[in-house]
């Protein structure tokens, strides 16, 4: 519904709405779409107006182009209208001819959609939990012995006159309690979407009492058959429960009808994130006003990118994101893609992932905003985070988008090797500065920051020892260092010290690398994430391949993020079984030492390495022998308990 031909259709059935030959009205007419002009000036609102667009019949309207626009402003100039408003356009439009015909962007609501992957049931629990769910199910319940359900198409809405009239009725009493002025789906705007080119794609929705009908809507099919579109829904009760008991009734049932018909997706019109999430909606698109008026300045940033870190290399600066990566923003669920060259016979695995990971980031902020040790990601947003191919990716990002030939990266052994095996790989000098310490805890901060180091990465919660570094020692590096500090918290779950994630608004030289691979459980979905300043962030973008992050892990990290109880109590069960096998290895007599641990595994030191080595292969147990990095030690990742006993017994008969 957002080609040329329907938005024509719809701005016909505007000015029958508004009984003029033109889509003219005062700003207020448009009822509660004008929460977003409160802070103009009130003769802004109530000045004539030319609406441009599909909204407010359709969620939102496309971004003009240069000569839509110039019709537009001819048109307004015919009319002898000052004002004229683009309502509702998709903030990742191209809307560079908007800006530069004077128009102003006013925040609006979002749009949401609730993409159907999978079995309605099945996708509904993973984004809104099986309480929230068997509420749904429930209410759909109640409302089937209370109400029937009917779908009149419209264009056979001529033989269903009591439906007209009860639509019109319900919408008549919606607009008295939002405040409109008059209600823009009146009988002649229905009559005129009824005879118009979208009636046989569009169907009225109702639910009949046993005297009245209780709730009437629209739904349509989208042009590319895929999926559909709620337009309005008006409930006859004067409870906003309720209303948002029916709304929520239908939002299930229409997504039960879309799957069973093959569809992929129900958009929901526009309204609040927060209420939208709540019914299953997955993506969000933010949208906007943009209206042109005597006395509006234009806004100075101009659309721009972000900009750039001063840590971005040269070569990155000169750059785009590239390819399809810069449409990121741009949602394509809605349109007949024939850009990508692929197969359409083959299902939704023959489609690219999603690029755009925005509502993703923002659910993972969220998340880790609520555990402990995370103080400050609140006030992180969605352009500080980048989702990689793994955490190990993000290394091979930074290095590649933020150093140069010749400038030195500096890692503090023993530590992860892939550090120093990407530097090497981009011909980068390595220093190394050795940990110090009974327990490997102190950095060298003297040493590294006479090195002048460009990146130096630190491995915190340390791999292969398991303990955290000295927090001081590591602010010292952030505050003195003139270089990028990367801080790799693949384990900080598993610590009962802080994240530096919550530090990242206040250093521009941080960054912290987390995974979904360890305590998250999901090792298979290869997501690593990269919190940094937006412009630490866009330099990685530029380097990044597209599409390494599929939907199926898309997928599967949403379901995870969203449903974090069992992750948690995995947590807590591996810290209990850790400090237990701790306790025991610690008096076991093949072992010399058990190092202290803030991870899911331990870092030991034994009596005859070589033996005990070989009696564990014999048994079919496999630990990290980590001798060649320190002589005489392995790693033990803590397993459940049989397998861990298993271990115990192992190392028993080795001696």
């Amino acid at each position: 519904m957002r080609r040329s031909a329907d938005i024509d259709a719809l701005q016909h059935v505007l000015s029958a709405a508004l009984g003029s030959g033109a889509p003219v009205c005062p700003l207020a007419r448009l009822g509660h779409d004008t929460g977003s002009f409160t802070a103009l000036d009130p003769a802004v609102l109530e000045r004539p107006t030319l609406i441009g667009g599909g909204a407010p019949y359709h969620p939102s309207s496309p971004a003009p182009t240069t000569h839509a626009l110039d019709e537009l402003v001819r048109h307004a100039e015919e009319l002898d209208v000052a004002q004229i408003l683009v309502p509702h356009v998709r903030r990742g439009d191209d809307t560079g001819a908007l800006r530069a015909a004077g128009f102003v962007p006013l925040a609006a609501e979002s749009e949401g959609v609730v993409r159907l992957t999978g079995d309605v049931d099945e996708v509904l629990r993973a984004r809104v939990g099986a309480e929230r769910l068997q509420d749904l199910r429930r209410r759909d319940l109640a409302l089937s012995h209370e109400a029937t359900w009917e779908r009149i198409p419209l264009s056979e809405l001529d033989g269903s006159p009591w439906a007209r009239d009860a639509f019109v009725r319900l919408h008549q009493r919606r607009a008295g309690r939002d405040g409109g002025h008059g209600c823009l789906y009146n009988a002649e705007a229905l009559d005129a979407l009824a005879r118009g080119a979208l009636a046989d794609r569009t169907e009225m929705l109702l639910r009949r009492g046993e005297n009245t009908v209780v709730q009437a809507g629209l739904i349509a099919m989208s042009h590319t058959g895929r999926g559909i579109y709620s337009l309005t829904q008006a409930v006859d009760h004067d409870d906003p429960a309720v209303r948002r008991d029916l709304r929520a009734a239908t939002v299930y049932r229409l997504c039960l009808d879309a799957r069973r018909s093959g569809l992929e997706w129900v958009h929901l019109g526009r309204g609040d994130v927060h209420h939208m999430r709540r019914l299953g909606a997955d993506l969000f698109i933010p949208l906007d006003h943009w209206l042109r008026a005597p006395d509006l300045v234009p806004p100075e940033d101009g659309g721009a990118e972000p900009e750039l870190s001063e840590f971005a290399a040269p070569p990155v600066t000169g750059v785009p994101v590239p390819g399809p990566a810069r449409f990121r923003h741009v949602p394509r669920f809605d349109t007949i893609d024939l850009s990508s060259n692929t197969s359409p016979f083959l299902g939704a695995a023959g489609e690219y992932p999603h690029l755009d990971t925005t509502e993703l980031a923002a659910t993972y902020l969220n998340t880790i905003s609520t555990l402990p040790g995370h103080d400050g990601v609140e006030a992180l947003g969605p352009d500080h985070l980048l989702f990689s191919s793994g955490s190990v990716d993000g290394v091979m990002l930074l290095l590649t988008a933020l150093t140069s030939p010749g400038e030195r990266v500096c890692v503090t052994p023993p530590t992860f090797p892939l550090y120093g095996h990407f530097a090497h790989l981009l011909r980068l000098p390595v220093v190394e500065v050795p940990l110090y310490g009974d327990d490997l805890t102190q950095l060298d901060t003297e040493r590294i920051l006479a090195a002048d180091p460009r990146v130096t990465i630190l491995c915190d919660p340390n791999n292969p020892v398991g303990t955290r570094h000295d927090p001081e020692q590591v602010r010292d590096l952030l505050v003195r260092g003139r270089g990028l500090v990367v801080i790799d918290e693949a384990y900080v779950e598993f610590s009962e010290n802080p994240s530096y994630a919550g530090l990242i608004g206040r250093y521009e030289n941080l960054i912290v690398l987390r995974t979904l691979s360890k305590a998250w459980g999901l090792a298979s979905a290869r997501c690593g994430i990269a919190l940094a300043q937006p412009g630490i962030i866009e330099a990685l973008r530029r380097v990044q391949v597209p599409f390494g992050f599929t939907n199926a892990s898309q997928h599967a990290v949403r379901d995870r993020l969203t449903n974090s109880r069992p992750v948690l109590a995995g947590v807590q069960r591996i810290r209990a079984e850790r400090d237990r096998m701790a306790s025991v290895l610690a008096e076991h007599p093949a072992v010399a030492r058990v190092f202290p641990s803030e991870t899911n595994f331990l870092f030991v030191r034994l009596h005859k390495h070589e033996r005990v080595m070989d009696q564990l292969r014999g048994a079919g147990i496999l630990v990290a022998d980590t001798g060649r990095v320190i002589p005489d030690t392995c790693r033990i990742t803590i397993g459940d308990r049989r397998a861990n006993t298993a271990l115990l017994e192992a190392l028993s008969s080795a001696l």
